[in-house]
């Protein structure tokens, strides 16, 4: 999906300011990419700009915006970045599978990343505190955050002998976070179902194989793909009576029951204000990866009503947020 179909679905270009014809000087332009699609990006974007205002750049003032999202098609995301070069952006902003296939067709051009993954071990910086290179970025904490997220959902539904976990296999340290998984699995007793979908049609048959097994409450992983499709993933579970807990706030909004995770939205604005140091000349290379340690735990109550759910006390107290 491209910029105009982007601003379109968002609400409308009055909202979205362009480059007006009568800039003296071209201005600095700023590659937005996400392997998903749009759908799923807006409080992204929201933060994003909010970072660039913080940093006084203005979308249509000061910098211009290009924003290309792959929608799961991974394959496009190396075309993508080419054109984002030929463009002559100053720097690229992208999600961690984004920014992997950036940085093998970037060239010299600056990258921000943002995502969960841990960037040294997949390779996209040499160290946290001295990036090197091109690249540089915010980590929110993903991984070491499934056995908090597990427990949660346990103490949430002490009763579930098995525990579902629905997992998107294309993330990049999937391997350490199924280990995570069943370490956390073995220190609250309880059986884990790990099941795949890899594409939004896996969807149904994944469900169908989590109800089967008769798993008394669902933990959603992270991933583009969900966040992308989010409305349908907490669909599916309110059809099937699953209390599911989710990678992200954004899955409450649209009526999930629960989620513990990092602040994706603080670590976009970060990113907004670290696209900015680089347009006003420091090295990427030199600006040490970021980690926004903001967690949030949000709880729909409205949502445990309707599925004759009480929520523990003590689980409720510790909510940041209570949706009614």
């Amino acid at each position: 999906m491209r910029r105009r179909e982007f601003i379109s679905l968002l609400g409308g270009a009055a909202t979205w300011p362009v480059v007006a014809s009568a800039q003296q000087q071209p201005l600095p332009v700023i590659g937005f990419l996400r392997s998903g699609d749009a759908g799923g990006a807006g409080h992204l974007v929201g933060a994003f700009r909010r970072g660039l205002n913080e940093a006084g750049l203005l979308e249509g003032r000061n910098v211009s915006v290009e924003y290309q999202f792959a929608d799961e098609q991974h394959e496009r995301l190396p075309a993508l970045v080419a054109d984002s070069v030929r463009r002559q952006v100053a720097v690229i902003v992208a999600n961690t599978i984004a920014a992997i296939a950036a940085k093998s067709v970037a060239g010299r051009t600056p990258i921000v990343f943002v995502g969960g993954s841990d960037p040294v071990r997949i390779g996209l910086v040499e160290s946290l505190s001295r990036p090197g290179g091109n690249v540089t970025g915010v980590v929110f904490t993903t991984v070491d955050l499934v056995a908090k997220q597990l427990g949660l959902l346990h103490e949430l539904v002490p009763t579930a002998a098995v525990i579902a976990v629905l997992r998107y296999p294309a993330m990049a340290d999937g391997d350490a976070e199924v280990r995570e998984l069943e370490g956390a699995g073995r220190a609250i007793n309880r059986q884990l179902l790990i099941v795949n979908a890899a594409s939004e049609q896996d969807f149904n048959a994944a469900f169908a194989t989590i109800v089967n097994a008769r798993a008394g409450a669902l933990l959603v992983g992270r991933g583009p793909l969900f966040l992308s499709h989010r409305r349908q993933l907490v669909t599916l579970a309110a059809r099937h009576q699953l209390p599911a807990s989710y990678s992200t706030r954004a899955y409450i909004e649209v009526g999930g029951l629960m989620s513990y995770a990092a602040s994706q939205t603080d670590a976009y604005r970060r990113a907004g204000l670290y696209a900015a140091r680089i347009i006003r000349g420091e090295k990427p290379g030199e600006l040490p990866v970021e980690l926004s340690a903001k967690f949030e735990l949000t709880i729909n109550l409205g949502t445990a009503k309707g599925m004759g759910l009480e929520i523990p006390p003590m689980l409720l107290a510790r909510a940041d947020e209570v949706i009614e």
